[in-house]
């Protein structure tokens, strides 16, 4: 057992290492195989210190994941990464409660804490697995992406988080009653639904790196149940790094994590005008005036948005880009932390097409640049471009940093309709006098601009 201590120290300085490379694009690749190799080496020095072990069924689970994990990864397109995402978080708190209910089930006579342990872990589990799959089922069109709010409902949930403290309580002192096991159960996979069921769309991304924070504590709580040291340390590990991602989320987005959880961005907000929204007038253009445009300029932002992944056209906007370079302009992206469906999603779809990671810019960095840009190509991106994030107090989204794109001096927006973004709220932007649209799917748009910048 001693052995597989020192084993267990080395997985956790490749998961160190593997996380720190996770944090840029150009190094995420090989983090994700130190990673993976930690915890390679962790599984076996699990399976070697475990005499009374069957092997073979191990060896058999561990294929048929792999051929389960290959095929998503084979098949899930980048616009289905977060739901894919979020269906893994929910996996992940699964497995850490099945494992706390078969020690509870087979324990005989055990301590205080170690029951305080299995309660947490199937807690926590229950919780990630109901909540994950809520969250899967919004980001996929199953449920509202618009948050679910009912008359009493935090006091709802106040209440069943009582009711899970006595239950748990009870269980502790009274291990051998059953009903207080299935309580438990049945409180947590509630809360999960209820805390997920109120968050809109535009929350998303903090609540997929929430629950994957979650997904770590509960490995960790189940880690404590088996007294395995390894299961400790790597979920402590994505536990608290699901925390600082969290944070870094509720930042770029201004808000506070109660915030996010309770405050329901995304409902149909009445505006300060009456009851009816503000009226902008836009100005369409077709994609052979907007080439005109790109000829004159001499730097250009890109600013992706959800709906470029929709389209998928990663391809289609380095295509132009690299026409644009050949013409000697300087072409740049702006990636904000909450654009797309979760963190870094814009970052991994721009690497998939193989864009240089030196001209992906993030919110600080790129925002002074704005102010001498020729043009701002925002490709389905709206909330993080709202100039009404700056001044308007009844916004929902007011305070959230933004992109500053409405500085450049000309604005081109590709949207396939005038429809809202994930907080529900018409983008000002749009009515600019600096602004232009051009409407239709990014793939296709991107693709006769190119033909139509050729041809001049």
């Amino acid at each position: 057992m001693a052995y597989s201590n020192i084993f267990y120290v080395l997985a956790a300085v490749l998961f160190i290492l593997g996380i720190k490379k996770l944090s840029h694009p150009k190094t995420a690749r090989n983090g994700n195989f130190i990673a993976a190799s930690g915890m390679l080496i962790a599984i076996l020095a699990t399976l070697l210190s475990y005499g009374a072990i069957d092997l073979q069924m191990i060896f058999i689970g561990m294929i048929i994941g792999s051929i389960i994990g290959a095929t998503f990864a084979l098949k899930v397109e980048m616009t289905q990464m977060p739901q894919m995402v979020a269906i893994f978080n929910g996996f992940g708190g699964s497995a850490s409660a099945l494992v706390a209910a078969a020690e509870f089930l087979k324990t005989g006579d055990a301590t205080t804490f170690t029951y305080s342990t299995i309660v947490i872990s199937i807690f926590v589990g229950t919780l990630t697995f109901t909540g994950s799959f809520i969250a899967f089922g919004k980001l996929q069109g199953f449920i509202s992406g618009q948050p679910i709010v009912f008359p009493g409902q935090q006091l709802i949930n106040a209440l069943f988080a009582l009711a899970l403290l006595a239950t748990g309580f009870f269980i502790v002192q009274e291990p051998n009653q059953m009903n207080y096991f299935y309580g438990v159960i049945i409180i947590s996979a509630i809360l999960g639904i209820t805390l997920t069921i109120p968050i809109g769309g535009a929350d998303m991304p903090v609540v997929i790196s929430l629950l994957n924070s979650y997904s770590g504590v509960a490995a960790a709580a189940t880690g404590f149940v088996l007294m395995n040291n390894g299961l400790i340390i790597s979920g402590a590990l994505v536990g608290a790094s699901g925390l600082i991602l969290t944070n870094i989320m509720c930042k770029g987005m201004n808000r506070s994590l109660a915030n996010v959880i309770f405050g329901a961005v995304g409902l149909e907000q009445e505006s300060s005008q009456g009851g009816s929204e503000k009226q902008v007038t836009i100005k369409s253009y077709s994609t052979e005036e907007a080439a005109m445009i790109f000829d004159a300029a001499e730097k250009i932002i890109v600013v992706p948005g959800y709906g470029l992944a929709v389209a998928q056209a990663q391809h289609a906007v380095r295509e132009v880009a690299e026409f644009l370079e050949g013409k000697d302009k300087q072409v740049l992206y702006a990636i904000h932390p909450v654009a797309g469906r979760m963190p870094g999603h814009m970052n991994v779809l721009l690497a998939e097409a193989n864009i240089p990671y030196e001209q992906l810019k993030d919110l600080d960095e790129i925002n002074p640049e704005f102010e001498d840009c020729d043009v701002a190509l925002v490709l389905g991106a709206n909330d993080v471009v709202n100039p009404a994030a700056r001044h308007d107090t009844s916004s929902p989204i007011y305070g959230m940093p933004i992109l500053d794109v409405d500085k450049s001096r000309t604005v081109i927006i590709n949207k396939r309709t005038m429809n809202t973004g994930f907080a529900g709220i018409q983008n000002e932007l749009f009515g600019f006098d600096n602004s232009i649209m051009v409407f239709g799917d990014a793939k296709d748009m991107l693709q006769q601009l190119l033909k139509d910048l050729k041809e001049l």
